[in-house]
């Protein structure tokens, strides 16, 4: 458990962002598919355009990717828009539409309405291919859960929160249930509480206890504004999992295996571009925002602090390289889904998980295979 003190207590709401998919109530609102090249930025080479790669890649047709959190500079998110912007996907000759009004993303791919999404751990992908069998994973971004437990000050211990409010948004992640698990918590006498204010000072405030959130977020909003929370990290208790997969609708993977590896590759590429170019990469995506009436949703200085911490989750992977994952930490999540979730009956892995899919981009020493170079 992490204590921060109060040192500066701010005024001003934190806004997270996480309502903006009402703006994307219009089926068309979301779609901001053209290319909005970065500065100063020079194309890349990649096919020719007589190559047979590129005719594979374009008699695939357009390439739908739903954002799960549109401009949000986070991985699976932010490298796909500086991907299209910095000319990667159209150096593969890969037509890619983007669509930022995601919160159906899983469900959009899974009836073959789009082709590639992203969620926030393998947990949460597990929990979905239960119900659904028409989605891949094939990138994880990293070996660190993306959630926090955000306490108030006076909690001490996960042990405190028993007989305690203990908020959740959506559905009690099974890592924190895990979480609380390890640290010898009894679930039946913590009040799960269903919340839908994500302004995390109702916690500091005394509204409810405490929340289960996102430590690239409200955590770390917290920290940046300078009141006193008590933070727990599912690492702290043992816990592992992951941060951040790609997904891709199943029927295009099978039908256009190597394309479905283009916008990888592309994408990767992009990813490596934004861990070397920071500024750069947040900049552009806050801009996007702008443009696209959500600028309130992504501040600069909120896409700064999300991106310091969750950059520092791909940087710190256990797994390398960029994007690829092992049978391993997908059997560890399985196992953990199973024991902390309603989901027992989870698909053997290798129908839902491509484990060579993004291994196979990179040569021996790890290096992207890029065509040209």
């Amino acid at each position: 458990m992490k204590t921060f003190s109060k040192f500066v207590l701010s005024g001003l709401t934190v806004v997270l962002g996480l309502t903006i998919s009402a703006c994307g109530s219009d089926s068309n609102a979301g779609d901001k598919s053209a290319r909005q090249p970065v500065e100063g930025v020079a194309d890349i080479a990649g096919y020719a355009p007589d190559d047979a790669a590129c005719q594979r890649n374009k008699d695939a047709g357009k390439i739908t990717y739903i954002s799960s959190y549109s401009y949000a500079a986070s991985g699976s998110i932010m490298d796909v828009f500086m991907a299209r912007d910095l000319g990667y996907y159209d150096a593969l000759c890969l037509d890619v539409e983007m669509n930022t009004a995601g919160a159906s993303g899983q469900q959009l791919v899974n009836a073959n309405k789009a082709q590639f999404t992203s969620v926030g751990s393998a947990p949460s992908v597990l929990d979905t291919v239960a119900n659904a069998d028409n989605i891949t994973a094939v990138a994880t971004y990293g070996t660190t859960d993306p959630h926090c437990i955000l306490a108030h000050k006076d909690i001490k211990t996960l042990k405190d929160l028993e007989g305690k409010r203990l908020g959740y948004f959506t559905q009690v992640a099974p890592v924190a249930r895990a979480q609380l698990a390890k640290a010898g918590v009894d679930l039946d006498k913590v009040k799960f509480t269903k919340i839908t204010n994500y302004d995390p000072t109702i916690v500091t405030r005394g509204t409810i206890d405490a929340e289960i959130a996102y430590a690239s977020s409200q955590c770390a909003s917290l920290k940046d504004q300078g009141i006193e929370f008590s933070e727990f990290l599912p690492a702290d208790a043992g816990v592992e999992s992951t941060y951040s997969v790609m997904e891709v609708n199943s029927t295009f993977l099978k039908e256009h295996r190597d394309t479905a590896a283009d916008f990888m590759r592309a994408t990767l590429k992009a990813l490596q571009y934004c861990l070397d170019n920071e500024d750069t990469c947040v900049e552009h995506v806050t801009e996007l925002a702008g443009e696209d009436n959500q600028g309130d949703s992504f501040p600069l200085d909120q896409q700064k602090r999300t991106w310091a911490v969750e950059s520092q989750w791909i940087r710190d992977s256990a797994v390398k390289p960029l994007g690829a994952h092992t049978r391993e930490e997908w059997e560890a999540a399985a196992a953990l889904t199973r024991e902390f979730s309603d989901v027992k009956d989870i698909p053997d892995l290798d129908t839902v998980v491509d484990f060579d899919l993004v291994t196979d981009l990179y040569d021996a020493d790890d290096v992207l295979i890029w065509p040209g170079e």
